[in-house]
């Protein structure tokens, strides 16, 4: 009697042609069954679908003064393209479905040039300006009326499959070709200036500039709601360039007047 071979993943029985150890569909990773007990989750995420494209969509209008009409803002915005995209391939990917959320993704990816993981979890009134080069991987979490501009990178870095990306909080701006790396926590209300390097955690209502990231307070004053003047922003190697000249003039000024005691 001849042994059947089984399939080391599902365990099905494999036909003579499979010569493998692995069947046709683990193969190709098309696999999929729909347990009836995932149907509330699948309404709930549909429903989130809805209010989330309402909100990103209100958001390209509160956000950006150039838009003009609804039918400019979904057919000329690569950023709401690519949002809208990520949200269909995003309640694909909650349920389980194989290959189509990626797809979706890669699709978005080819239109836009903007690459969002349908993994990644993003919030409402959530907004990418101009978008061209911005990549956002799969554990990566974003909280509600966040704006990011073209060119920044919310990246991983560890090979290990657990959370590895950043974790941003409410009302955060990210300034063009920033770059978050790692899984680190951006709090509420914090303002990322453009090019900056952020490897750390950032506290609420901070501002983040340079190579690697540094925190400069806005003397304790909260950063508004929607604040899109990411280009007003302090620079720290200037202030301190500003304050040792400051102190030199003033020693300067204490050895003319102790010249002028002798």
């Amino acid at each position: 009697m001849e042994n059947k071979l089984e399939c080391l993943i599902c365990g099905s029985t494999l036909s003579p042609k499979e010569k493998n150890e692995y069947c046709s569909k683990c193969l190709l990773g098309l696999s999929f069954e729909l347990e009836e007990k995932d149907l509330e989750k699948i309404e709930k995420n549909l429903k989130a679908i809805l209010d989330s494209f309402g909100s990103d969509i209100r958001a390209a209008f509160t956000k950006d003064p150039a838009a003009r009409s609804l039918v400019e803002v979904l057919t000329a915005y690569p950023g709401i393209q690519a949002v809208l995209l990520y949200r269909v391939a995003h309640f694909f990917y909650e349920i389980g479905l194989p290959f189509v959320p990626r797809y979706l993704s890669y699709i978005a990816r080819q239109i836009t040039g903007i690459e969002i993981h349908p993994g990644a979890k993003i919030g409402k009134d959530f907004f990418i300006d101009h978008g061209s080069g911005t990549v956002i991987g799969e554990t990566t979490e974003i909280g509600d009326n966040v704006t990011i501009y073209q060119g920044v990178t919310l990246g991983g870095t560890s090979l290990s499959p657990g959370k590895r990306h950043p974790t941003l909080g409410n009302n955060v701006v990210v300034g063009a070709g920033a770059k978050i790396l790692g899984p680190v926590k951006i709090g509420d209300n914090v303002k990322i200036g453009a090019n900056s390097v952020v490897i750390s955690d950032v506290p609420p209502n901070s501002v983040v500039v340079g190579v690697p990231g540094r925190i400069v307070s806005r003397e304790g004053k909260k950063i508004p709601t929607i604040d899109l003047h990411h280009q007003d922003l302090p620079d720290p190697i200037i202030d301190m360039m500003e304050s040792l000249q400051r102190k030199i003039e003033e020693l300067e000024e204490e050895i003319k007047n102790l010249k002028q005691k002798r």
